[in-house]
């Protein structure tokens, strides 16, 4: 009796150990890689379509606006340290999940960050240094310098602005020391290339010297931003380009942004960031001239974050997507675009600013919106503008 007792405790922890080595395999085989997967669909049609035994590649972004940083909300961040130093944290905190799990993160970083120069706000912007470091550690890898601000300090602080993001080892666009600078930067997830550039239409007024080896890339040099656009496709399955344009404060695309928009398309261009008006505009797709392309836009993110007053300006846009390649065929599809909505939230006298997901907005915080000192601010007012704005199919 005892045998055979001890014959099934032995047949007990043998069936034990198979099943937690099962386990254990399953969890090491499932558990998400830190670069991403590519996934097999060898047994059948998946969400994509793809035929049995194709594989695709699946990359997951998010892009914002324009990351305003005024005085405001800069001096609460000191506010916040006891060192003389800036905590952005608290501004940003709300939105932080949102920003770290996509695969690539891009922001307009629309405010200077020259460590040459001292801190200021409006009309001549510069922020402070503590604000890069915690827009990467939100998980953003992309970064639009090229604005209609990026001159506020002239030369030397745009200089000083490039190498900035040059030490901290991101990819940025727009603007570059001199011709030998002017790499386009390119960046491989999950097997998928990226290629990104950036422009803008105006410097309010100001310009590089004539002998600067400084590039600032602008809109009217459709040429060298076409020449480029050829040369990206040559190295990168998909073509980004952040485009500083419009203006300011109309939820309308002008005919310059839609012609400029078309070019792109024409010239292969697979996504458009817009940023510059401060307010949101439309998302659509745009057929290139010959019917053989197609590209993403987006005319107008808004504002990431500000200190701004109108209502129309508190509320910005989060733009996700995931772009798709099939590794059989090298066809990129872009898919589940969604535009959601964000919120500048500050209390009576502008106090502790910070943006949250619309998603996460709530009526009680509406109510408590400093904008309601001169006006209606409401839940429903946020999203009767994202409706009016946004085609209903982003929105789903």
């Amino acid at each position: 009796m005892r045998k055979k007792l001890g014959i099934i405790l032995i047949i007990v922890v043998i069936f034990d150990i198979i099943a937690l080595g099962i386990v254990a395999v399953d969890k090491f085989v499932n558990r998400k890689s830190p670069v991403a997967q590519v996934t097999d669909t060898e047994s059948g049609e998946g969400e994509t379509g793809l035929a049995s035994g194709e594989l695709i590649s699946t990359v997951s972004f998010v892009a914002v606006g324009d990351n305003l940083i005024h005085n405001t909300i800069y001096e609460q961040a000191k506010a916040r340290t006891t060192d003389g130093s800036y905590d952005f944290s608290y501004a940003y905190e709300k939105i932080a999940p949102y920003i770290a799990e996509p695969d690539i993160a891009v922001l307009n970083q629309e405010t200077l960050i020259s460590t040459e120069h001292g801190v200021s706000s409006y009309p001549m912007f510069n922020s402070p240094p503590e604000l890069g470091q915690q827009m990467i550690d939100l998980g953003f890898d992309v970064f639009n310098i090229c604005t209609n601000h990026s001159l506020d300090k002239g030369e030397s602080g745009l200089i000083s602005a490039i190498n900035y993001w040059k030490e901290k080892g991101v990819i940025t666009t727009g603007a570059y020391l001199n011709e030998e600078d002017f790499k386009i930067p390119v960046n491989t997830v999950n097997g998928v290339k990226f290629a990104y550039l950036g422009f803008t239409e105006n410097t309010n007024g100001l310009s590089l010297p004539a002998d600067s080896d400084v590039i600032l890339v602008m809109e009217s040099d459709e040429d060298l931003i076409k020449s480029k656009v050829e040369e990206a496709k040559k190295i990168a399955d998909v073509v980004i380009v952040n485009a500083h344009w419009g203006e300011e404060y109309t939820h309308t695309p002008t005919a310059s942004e839609k012609s400029m928009a078309q070019k792109l398309c024409d010239w292969g261009v697979d996504i458009v960031l817009g940023t510059h008006p401060h307010v949101i505009q439309p998302v659509e797709f745009i057929t290139s001239t010959d019917g053989s392309h197609q590209m993403l836009c987006a005319y107008s993110l808004g504002n990431f974050i500000s200190a701004q007053n109108k209502g129309p300006t508190m509320l910005g846009g989060m733009l996700s997507f995931n772009v798709v390649k099939n590794n059989s065929t090298g066809v990129i599809n872009i898919e589940n675009v969604r535009f959601r909505g964000t919120v500048t939230h500050y209390g009576s006298g502008m106090s502790n600013v910070r943006v949250y997901c619309l998603d996460d907005y709530t009526e009680e915080l509406a109510a408590s919106h400093g904008r309601n000192v001169n006006m209606s601010f409401t839940l429903d007012y946020l999203r009767n503008l994202l409706e009016e704005v946004i085609d209903k199919q982003f929105l789903e």
